[in-house]
């Protein structure tokens, strides 16, 4: 996931919002009666707006916690894409929503999924963000340490080009390190996060990577 990464989500517009029906309606008011007895209908969980988001999509956008489960127990797919190619848990991981993501992954989404248009992962777009519950979670869920997007940098190195060096991106490369993602995995153009660091002045980063053995 890259710079544009957190812009590239579409949330549901107010006017989107106010012209659901059927189960997106019942999505949005939060009406788990509701949301049940559309449910008993074949593929209704599988239906999608105009941007391709499903109703866990928009539960996922809107936090509607309750409804999450329900969806998923009545076949909801976790791991449906939007037209933006986000899934729930890369939806909820930028979001900065760990409550969210948790009740995702305790229903059985997966943090392994490839999303967005940087063919990048959930993790990579928490790193980026320095969103370090969620980051916590996606990697105790088996998230990829070391995929390597599109742009060619993994989370570990969004942590430190994207992030700007402060607590919660240096707590972030923490649980990444101490998950024993690999620290020398160059960018493209064959700079490593320990050098990106020292160019950006993040002393405290400098200090974790070099006692991980990043060279």
């Amino acid at each position: 996931m890259g710079a544009l990464g957190a812009q590239a989500q579409v949330p549901p517009t107010k006017q989107e919002i106010a012209a659901y029906k059927d189960i997106f309606a019942a999505v949005v008011r939060n009406d788990l009666d509701g949301l049940r007895r559309h449910l008993r209908e074949p593929l209704m969980a599988l239906r999608a707006d105009e941007n391709g988001r499903t109703p866990l999509h928009v539960a996922t956008f809107l936090k509607r916690r309750e409804a999450i489960p329900i969806l998923i127990r009545r076949g909801a797919k976790t791991g449906e894409l939007d037209k933006q190619k986000y899934d729930p848990v890369t939806i909820a991981a930028v979001a900065d929503d760990p409550q969210t993501l948790k009740v995702l992954l305790d229903n059985g989404a997966s943090a392994k999924l490839i999303t967005s248009i940087y063919d990048g992962t959930a993790l990579i777009a928490a790193a980026h963000l320095g969103h370090e519950t969620s980051v916590a979670l996606l990697i105790r869920a088996g998230a990829p340490l070391d995929h390597v997007n599109n742009i060619g940098w993994t989370a570990l190195m969004e942590s430190i080009v994207l992030g700007n060096g402060g607590k919660r991106h240096q707590a972030t490369l923490k649980l990444l390190l101490d998950a024993k993602a690999n620290p020398n995995i160059p960018d493209r153009q064959g700079v490593t996060p320990l050098t990106h660091a020292r160019n950006r002045g993040y002393a405290e980063m400098v200090k974790m990577l070099e006692a991980a053995g990043a060279i």
